[in-house]
């Protein structure tokens, strides 16, 4: 069976490491443009279609294909940035508990994992691919179903061909059906873009350090970060690089793709022990990223919590204060019934006990009620 690793693209792991040229083993590598680091992450695709499509880029400018455009063409292709932040928000909290609960059981074995455990991958550059397969390891020992996934895609038009590495897990659902979840473990790389304004860095800071969620949520994450993208370059006068295209993006998962549980061994050499020790940083800064984002997580949590009871003090007491007052309304047309011999009290009274309650019902959220025996 063919296990050879096709290191994964956008994968910032060999920016710690100086050069960042590395061996043509693999998918990618090699040296040349293919091995440079470019928009701020470390490209491992391969090295004459990234080539082409830099030098293409460079020359053509703002001539990037379909993708350059929003989805629909009288769409103007350039979003609000808070507006695509909220969204950003919302596809986070949309995780079922079996999203959250698998989230959380890949985070925990990530930061479980030590760099004695990072056994070597291959002859070249690991590009992080030990973590990878380590983290598999640790996934099949729980019971999941999981793999390291090597895709490869062709380039068409303005959009290269290239590789990628990233993981999955199969579930099978009551009806026999098998069902993906896809595992990218540096997924915040595939969206570094050159120049980003301040309000394009909060949102990528936003997005989960590892992605652990379905294709069609995927999807939804990459559709919203192309528009930021475009969005920040607009203002800086700069078009969308192919690389960080929709197309180019959604061809490393949705690529056809080989499935490896064991990595090919490699065969160390004193020249190659240094590019792989590499691989210790990375596992230290994933494994720093991902509890700042737990730590950051339970904050978030606490404070919601907090505003939650907040809430409920003041709705208590607002609808307290409901009551009173349609009592007050009942006492009123009972007087003067009794006073008038009318049913109905009259309707400036009834007018200004309904404008304090509507009054009430709009500024509810700042409510301070002392209710009076």
């Amino acid at each position: 069976m063919d296990c050879r690793v096709y290191a994964a693209t956008g994968d910032p792991w060999l920016m710690m490491g100086g050069s960042g040229s590395g061996g043509g083993g693999g998918g990618g590598g090699g040296g040349g443009v293919g091995g440079q680091m470019l928009g701020g992450a470390f490209s491992h695709e391969s090295e004459h279609d990234l080539a082409a499509m830099v030098s293409d880029f460079l020359e053509n400018g703002s001539s990037c294909g379909g993708d350059s455009r929003c989805s629909s063409d009288s769409d103007s292709g350039f979003c609000e940035l808070a507006h695509l932040a909220d969204k950003i928000s919302y596809y986070k909290v949309l995780l079922d508990q079996h999203g959250i609960d698998m989230l959380s059981v890949v985070n925990s074995l990530i930061l479980s994992i030590k760099t004695m455990d990072l056994d070597f991958i291959r002859s070249g550059s690991c590009n992080a691919s030990c973590i990878r397969f380590s983290l598999v390891k640790l996934l099949k020992l729980s019971g999941y179903d999981a793999a390291v996934c090597t895709s490869k895609w062709q380039g068409t038009g303005k959009v290269p061909g290239g590789d990628y590495e990233y993981i999955d897990i199969i579930n099978y659902n009551d009806s026999g059906r098998a069902d993906r979840l896809i595992i990218d473990i540096d997924f915040r790389s595939h969206f570094e873009i050159a120049r980003a304004v301040p309000s394009y860095n909060r949102i990528l800071k936003s997005l989960p350090v590892v992605y652990v969620g379905s294709l069609t949520k995927l999807k939804q994450f990459l559709q919203v970060m192309v528009e930021a993208a475009k969005s920040s370059l607009k203002q800086n006068s700069m078009p969308l690089p192919p690389w960080r295209s929709l197309t180019y993006l959604q061809s490393k998962w949705h690529s056809p793709y080989q499935r490896h549980i064991h990595p090919e061994p490699g065969t160390i050499s004193d020249s190659l022990i240094p590019d792989h020790k590499l691989c210790n940083g990375h596992l230290d800064r994933l494994k720093s990223l991902i509890q700042f984002e737990m730590e950051t997580d339970r904050n978030h949590l606490k404070k919601a919590t907090s505003r939650v009871k907040l809430d409920r003090q003041a709705t208590t007491a607002l609808w307290s204060l409901l009551v009173s007052l349609f009592r007050l309304l009942g006492d009123c047309c009972c007087n003067l019934g009794k006073s008038t011999g009318k049913s109905q009290p009259s309707n400036l009274v009834l007018s200004l006990i309904l404008s304090t309650i509507q009054t009430l019902i709009r500024d509810n959220h700042v409510i301070k009620v002392n209710l009076v025996g």
